[in-house]
């Protein structure tokens, strides 16, 4: 079948390898109907995190299960999947606090599962996918091809953005600040608004994206940084800050503009992947009584929970896809939105 590889910064590839085989019993091999490149992918594409050595690359796609295990007993040949970013059981003691990322038996794909088999990376023709039952979210069908950008999200940034907010405490009458216009700071303005909050600022520099971000439910765009930024949102919010703000990039300058942005007593949600060394002030947090929380997002648990509203269209999140290619141009998907010409690219096989 054919995939895609990262072999270096700036260097992807689309070749063949070697198609997918049911290997432990627990597995499914799945027809990948859209996969997508994600901001973290970035960081490798970038150099900013090494690449060693040419890899399959990939974590968020959906599909069809062509084939199952012989102890597989939720997923079935013919169903149509969401496959959240991770692999977990959906049973250990950290699956049922809630913290699937943390799966004891659980793993990433483009990776050997704990198993000895090989989880596919997910920008490829088929995966194989390990612990199906635990993995593995059933869309009821039948499933509308429209349906699919929304129903991708769900994969991770809906739930990442979701996470966001929850981890922030979003609820009804809130003023939220979300720091971060990529698609998981644009969902993350979707799940302020769907948990009640009235005043929804996106912190936004592109006319593309605040568009975008209005039509999901801000209220008011800042487009400055650093003090003028924090100083925007004080004026928006009475003059003390954002009951809750969202974190959604993952570099210093974000995580200091989220903290510094928060009202004395407030919450940071902070689901950006940490790179450019963000840290934390325990000084001002002491002093102001600002709380940080959250981190990678189990967006397995939230799947069941979101998944009525993306299918009624209550919400939108696949308009955050605003360019579609085939897999074999997978290499202008990672440049366009390197050099911020997308918001996300969906790839179809």
């Amino acid at each position: 079948m054919r995939a895609t590889l990262i072999h270096g910064p700036g260097d992807i590839r689309i070749e063949t390898v070697p198609d997918p085989l049911l290997s432990t019993g627990r597995d499914a091999i799945v027809r990948v109907v859209a996969a997508c490149v994600c901001g973290s992918d970035l960081w490798p594409y970038r150099g900013v995190t090494p690449t060693r050595e040419p890899r399959r690359i990939g974590h968020e796609f959906v599909g069809v299960v062509e084939a199952v295990g012989e102890q597989v007993e939720r997923v079935r040949p013919g169903d149509f999947v969401i496959a959240p970013f991770y692999v977990c059981d959906g049973s250990c003691a950290n699956c049922r606090n809630g913290v699937s990322t943390s799966c004891l038996h659980g793993g990433w794909w483009g990776s050997a599962d704990r198993e000895g088999g090989f989880a596919d990376g997910a920008q490829g023709e088929r995966v194989r996918v390990p612990l199906a039952d635990g993995t593995l979210a059933v869309v009821p069908g039948p499933v509308a091809d429209e349906e699919v950008p929304g129903l991708l999200t769900l994969s991770d940034v809906m739930g990442t953005g979701h996470h966001a907010a929850v981890s922030a405490g979003v609820g009804p009458g809130d003023a939220v600040a979300v720091v971060g216009d990529g698609a998981v700071g644009l969902c993350a303005v979707i799940a302020a608004k769907r948990l009640g909050a009235t005043t929804i600022i996106a912190m936004s520099r592109h006319p593309e994206r605040q568009a975008l971000a209005r039509e999901f439910g801000a209220t008011h765009v800042v487009a400055e940084r650093g003090d003028a930024g924090i100083e925007a949102v004080r004026e928006l919010t009475g003059g003390i800050g954002a009951d809750r703000v969202l974190e959604c990039v993952g570099t210093k300058e974000s995580m200091d503009q989220a903290i510094r942005s928060a009202r004395p007593g407030g919450m940071v949600g902070y689901v950006g992947v940490p790179n450019g060394g963000p840290e934390l002030p325990v000084r001002r947090l002491f002093e102001t009584n600002v709380g940080v929380n959250g981190g990678v997002a189990p967006v397995r648990g939230y799947i069941e929970e979101l998944l009525p509203d993306v299918r009624s269209g209550a919400i939108r999140p696949g308009l955050v896809f605003d360019l579609e290619l085939p897999l074999e141009e997978a290499a202008e998907a990672y440049a366009a939105m390197d050099e911020r010409r997308a918001v996300k690219v969906l790839l179809r096989p």
